[in-house]
């Protein structure tokens, strides 16, 4: 059986982030996803997500995303009940995140213009910073300081080097 959610949205507000009695971090935010197809009126409509994550990420989520951010959640989703103030079952379903991609620079959602962000991972994992591929720097050859396929020669390999 398989359980696997992979959405990218922007948060319809600021997530809120809260901790158990025995100090552990959750933070739980919506994410409004657009639909890939059009109502009758010609409209993209869009579904609101609820998501929670957990400890170290949930405190991330928190600290660099807001209302607005572009985001991408892995995660499962899950259902949960409890009983209502009125007596009645309530049933709540949401996606368990179990990891938040921040898909925006920090520049356009609150914090330093660098053009990173960062991975995270709730079960203790470390965060893994990300930015804009396309700003790389080139890397020089450390054996020489010219390209070696710059001369545009041949590469003689045998039929018997060749894993197929």
């Amino acid at each position: 059986m398989m359980n696997r959610v992979i959405l990218v949205g922007r948060l319809t507000k600021d997530p809120e982030l809260r901790y158990t009695p025995n100090g552990v971090a959750v933070a739980s935010f919506t994410l409004a996803v657009n639909r890939t197809f059009t109502n009758q009126q010609g409209e993209r409509e869009a579904d609101f997500i609820n998501c929670v994550i957990w400890r170290r990420a949930a405190e991330n989520v928190a600290n660099f995303l807001k209302k607005g951010s572009l985001a991408g959640v892995d995660g499962r989703i899950q259902t949960r009940s409890y009983e209502g103030q009125d007596g009645k079952r309530v049933y709540v379903t949401e996606v368990m995140a179990e990891s938040v991609q921040f898909l925006e620079p920090k520049s356009q959602n609150q914090n330093a213009d660098r053009g990173e962000g960062f991975a995270s991972r709730p079960s203790g994992g470390q965060d893994y910073p990300i930015g804009n591929q396309n700003q790389r720097q080139p890397q020089k050859n450390t054996r020489l300081d010219e390209d070696p396929f710059a001369g545009g020669g041949q590469i003689d390999i045998s039929d018997d080097d060749l894993p197929f």
